[in-house]
């Protein structure tokens, strides 16, 4: 399993300044079958720094959701490192 990449993201708009919300399209690569999937996360900043990051929408996914919620949580820290997601 592999994500191809995580497309039309879009932030939403909430009052809580440590905290953000998005919503996009992630395109998987699952047993050599390509996927788009509509997902929303959240990536929560902690007082310590770290980042906590939830995902919610994966439905119609054939395939494990804890390997798919984990590789998911990483290219989303990705995105977020190399400043792609929308401000």
């Amino acid at each position: 399993m592999k994500v191809i990449e995580i497309k039309n993201i879009t932030r939403k708009d909430i009052p809580i300044y440590y905290r953000r919300d998005f919503t996009g399209t992630a395109v998987l690569e699952i047993l050599e079958k390509k996927l788009e999937t509509r997902i929303e996360f959240s990536i929560e900043t902690k007082p310590t720094g770290a980042k906590d990051i939830s995902i919610a929408g994966l439905i119609g996914v054939d395939y494990p959701l804890i390997p798919l919620t984990k590789t998911l949580q990483e290219a989303i820290l990705q995105l977020d490192k190399s400043g792609a997601l929308p401000g």
